[in-house]
């Protein structure tokens, strides 16, 4: 559990803990299985270092097609890793050739988001 906690402050930062958070109410040992499985075994494993990690998560879901929310969470933790705007770009192009265009279309909306939101966030911490 602690090691999990520590990847995922590492990993999703403030996005990870919300989604721990929203599950608090209706289903807090999921949340528990979150922090341990995937972050405290999987993500935590030696083997592929953590940029490796979330670019294969961000592959991942954005061949799913369907999980929006996460896809998001994940692009930002691929820029929490290191992952650089085009490297998160050209993964979730690639998948066009693997799992069709519209997923690839649907994680492109969800990258623009993301950076979107990033830009903003830039700005504001510039301003105050």
């Amino acid at each position: 559990m602690a090691r999990g906690r520590r990847a995922l402050d590492r990993i999703d930062g403030e996005a990870g803990h919300n989604v721990i958070a929203a599950l608090a109410d209706i289903a807090p040992d999921f949340a528990t299985y979150v922090i341990e499985f995937p972050f405290g075994d999987i993500y935590s494993r030696p083997g592929l270092d953590l940029r490796s990690r979330e670019i294969a998560t961000i592959a991942a879901l954005t061949a799913l097609g369907n999980a929006s929310p996460q896809l998001k969470v994940h692009i930002q933790a691929g820029l929490n890793v290191g992952l650089s705007r085009e490297e998160i770009t050209e993964v979730i192009m690639q998948m066009a050739v693997y799992a069709g265009f519209p997923a690839a279309l649907n994680g492109l909306f969800a990258a623009k988001a993301v950076f979107a939101e990033a830009d903003a966030k830039a700005d504001e911490a510039r301003s105050v």
